[in-house]
């Protein structure tokens, strides 16, 4: 053999200094690859098979791409990599050297992988040969055609089962990728099984054809003798050779299985960060042993299948979790209310992959408050993630408690976004709290920064709602905007109020008053029945792909038979706002009408629109104007209106030509009774008519 000193690297110490002749006889050359510093120092014949001088080599592996084509150089990678990995003790592969006439040759390569003391491999000690004259027989060339080709079919499988088990994201879906015909076909194998770890056990969660199961195996003990035990024990495949190898090595489980006719078997661990999580069998009926190259297969694909596994447990647990945060956070039950039929609908996102990332912020409530009316609620924190569901739930649970507190539903909606904003969070929250007194179908409607409600009537016909609106919840706060507009409409009988997400419009690439439209047609054409309804406007959106979180929260007032006793309603006018005085005016009229009281609803209206432009014009603030009904000896219906200022009003007489001075004086004539209190830093003005039950 030529001289080793020619190398353009010094060979290490415990280099043999005088190789085994064979190697020279048989034109071998030899290499010592030291896996720690990358360099792989080769001898002089080695040189001379690569046709590379000393020179142009510098003890890089990488610099013997010159001579070996990219597609062999992958190939070999893929060789090293597996056995340096699966803790095999060597490998070999044929593969091509390019020459420098550009003629290409065959060569043989075979590595011995050494490991420290930990199992850590430091070092690969190997030779290469020549195997031009080896494979220069036609039959050889064949046979290793054969093998390449086989070589390149048992990759083929790692890479597909690989690239399907990349889209699975659920324990679920790996056991279907892995079970799907195709799959087994490309596995070779007949059926699978799979187990789980848990607790010291292992739970089936994958069985071979229909009728294979065997009675016992649902759970079983790392501990007993049965192969997916043994391989989760030992953290070793076992490839089972033959029928008389399985009845020998697994008595209990062979007698159960003779019907399957299984020649042969493959158990493998699934590992992952050196720890069992399960194991699985591939069951074989039409074949005996495996190769070396094919138990390197299977073993690289049991690795790609533990990481899918992991990955897929992983997201199931963290899923579960989001749900099941998401859950406790929306209202448990919805109460009934009478007068009212109600129905709410969540669904969580289906898509985007990532762990914990399927849940939103959106939620719906239904809030009863005195006097027969109800406050419905709908909304949705930025953000899809448990961050989003948790501040969701505060915002509910406060959202909730203010209008229970019966503030206005303005005076709601500016409290909610100041709890927010002082949470020191970086979210904020679209809402809709719609307030309605069932009895005289006077909703109030305050919205921030959310899609707007549909109305439809017994008829079918949907429409739109427009309502004015502030900034979302949060933001109003931060910016000083925390005056919400309030809007005011009638839902007479029959008639279905509905609340949305933005989740049930949003279709990527369209515009959301496109989706609104849409979303109208769905309404007009659904189930008359509201739960009916709820279920379809749900399933429409899964069928449509809707990427966000949606909820959903439909309110349709019934018809009374008699008229209710009690009620309650309220408005908040702002100093400047001829809206919020025509938005009272309009309530006014529509609950005397409702309560009975139509013959003094002249005098009534013309009452409280008095009160309330006192209020704005000897105050400095703005005035809450509320209307209730008092039942007791007799049916009255009382008007109060609240400032903020503890000046009491003063009767006084006009002049012939005076404008004003004379609002008191039709308080005294036309109301039954009427007074004074003291509210805390202001005061309430208030007058009752009396207002007989109809027959």
């Amino acid at each position: 053999m030529a001289d080793r000193g020619a190398s353009a690297l010094s060979l290490p110490d415990d280099w043999p200094a005088h190789p085994d002749p064979i190697l020279a006889l048989n034109r071998m050359g030899s290499f010592d690859w030291d896996l720690d510093t990358g360099l792989m120092v080769m001898d002089a014949q080695a040189h001379e098979i690569f046709d590379m001088r000393p020179d142009e080599y510098d003890g890089r592996p990488e610099t013997l791409g010159k001579r070996v084509p990219p597609s062999e150089s992958r190939r070999i990678d893929t060789y090293v990599s597996r056995a340096v990995k699966d803790g095999s003790e060597n490998y070999g592969a044929y593969f091509r050297v390019r020459r420098r006439d550009g003629s290409l040759r065959w060569t043989h390569t075979q590595g011995y992988i050494r490991r420290d003391e930990n199992g850590i491999p430091r070092r690969i000690i190997g030779i290469v040969r020549d195997a031009t004259q080896e494979l220069s027989d036609p039959e050889a060339r064949r046979e290793q055609a054969a093998r390449d080709d086989a070589r390149r079919q048992q990759t083929s499988v790692v890479e597909l089962t690989t690239a399907a088990l990349a889209h699975a994201r659920t324990v679920t879906d790996v056991i279907d990728v892995l079970k799907d015909t195709r799959g087994l076909a490309h596995l070779g194998a007949t059926s699978l099984v799979m187990g789980l770890v848990e607790a010291h056990r292992i739970r089936l969660i994958a069985e071979g054809p229909v009728g294979s199961f065997v009675p016992g195996t649902r759970l079983t003990g790392i501990d007993e003798q049965y192969p997916m035990s043994e391989v989760v024990r030992t953290l070793r495949p076992r490839f089972i050779e033959s029928p008389e190898d399985f009845a020998e090595s697994y008595p209990v489980l062979w007698p159960h299985i003779t019907d399957l006719h299984i020649t042969s078997a493959a158990y493998l661990p699934l590992i992952v960060q050196a720890r069992p999580i399960g194991a699985m069998g591939l069951l074989y009926s039409d074949r005996r042993g495996f190769t070396p190259e094919e138990r390197n297969v299977l073993v690289a694909l049991g690795s790609s299948i533990a990481q899918s596994l992991q990955r897929a447990m992983f997201y199931e647990q963290e899923k579960d979790l989001a749900e099941g945060l998401q859950q406790a956070m929306l209202p448990r039950t919805i109460p009934s209310v009478p007068g009212a039929d109600v129905a709410v609908r969540y669904r969580s996102s289906e898509v985007g992959g990532l762990l914990g990332r399927d849940i939103g912020g959106d939620w719906y409530d239904l809030i009863p408050l005195p006097g027969g009316r109800v406050g419905a609620v709908i909304g949705d924190v930025q953000g899809h993630d448990t961050h989003a569901a948790a501040v969701m739930g505060q915002l509910r649970i406060v959202l909730r408690a203010y209008a229970a507190e019966g503030h206005t539903p303005a005076t709601v909606m500016a409290r909610a976004s100041v709890f927010l904003h002082e949470l020191d969070t970086d979210r904020f929250a679209t809402c809709l709290y719609a307030e309605a007194d069932l009895a005289t179908g006077v909703v109030q409607v305050v919205r921030a920064g959310h899609i707007d409600p549909l109305l439809r009537a017994p008829d079918g016909s949907c429409r739109r709602v427009p309502v004015d609106g502030g900034l979302p919840l949060g933001l109003s706060a931060e910016f000083g905007g925390l005056e919400y507009p309030v809007s005011t409409m009638e839902l007479d009988p029959g008639h279905t109020l509905l609340l949305c997400t933005d989740g049930l419009v949003e279709q990527p690439g369209a515009d959301l008053d496109d989706g609104m439209q849409i979303l109208t047609s769905d309404v007009a054409t659904g189930p008359d029945d509201v739960r009916a309804l709820a279920d379809r406007l749900i399933e429409l959106a899964g069928e449509r792909g809707l990427e966000d979180d949606v909820a959903l929260l439909l309110l349709r007032r019934r018809g009374l038979d008699t008229p209710r006793t009690g009620g309650r309603l309220q408005q908040h006018v702002a100093p400047g706002d001829p809206e919020a005085l025509t938005q009272a005016r309009h309530m006014i009229r529509a609950a005397v009408r409702s309560w009975g009281a139509a013959d003094r609803a002249d005098e009534i209206e013309l009452v409280a629109d008095e009160l309330v432009t006192n209020a704005l014009m000897h105050t400095e603030g703005a005035a809450v104007l509320t209307l209730r009904v008092l039942t007791g000896a007799d049916r009255r219906l009382r008007v109060e209106v609240e400032d903020t200022s503890s000046a009491l009003p003063r009767r006084r007489e006009a002049g012939e030509s005076g404008v004003s001075g004379r609002g008191l004086l039709l308080v005294d004539l036309l109301t039954d009774v009427w007074g004074v209190e003291a509210r805390g830093g202001g005061k309430a003005v208030w007058c009752e008519f009396v207002v007989p039950v109809r027959r």
